[in-house]
């Protein structure tokens, strides 16, 4: 069964521009590392253009199943490279706006 791990947040309003920096470079990362990301079927970065808090962001992270989610979120937290980048973007955010939830597709 499909799963999905959404992140959302909202970016600092004077950093959006360093957070797609830091965006490009987890990207460039992940490109040169695929065998640390397997787990992963898809990733899509979204903003949002208007409702609801300005400057927010959500990520839906898909993968087959919760235990090749657990994989994933095991690793990618041991992997030092992707956590320094990782952490870098997450100092971009206003703080207490970052969650992360587990989604299934019911239909």
């Amino acid at each position: 069964m499909t799963v999905f791990i959404v992140e959302t947040y909202v970016v600092q309003r004077d950093k959006q521009e360093e957070f797609m920096s830091a965006l490009k470079r987890i990207l460039k990362y992940k490109r040169a590392n695929p065998q640390n990301f397997k787990e992963m079927k898809s990733k899509k970065v979204f903003s949002q253009m208007f409702g609801g808090s300005s400057d927010g962001y959500i990520e839906l992270n898909e993968f087959d199943t919760l235990a090749e989610a657990e994989k994933y979120l095991e690793r990618t937290s041991k992997d030092e490279g992707f956590m320094k980048l990782y952490e870098e973007a997450r100092r971009l955010l206003v703080p207490a706006t970052y969650s992360l939830t587990v989604w299934n597709p019911v239909i």
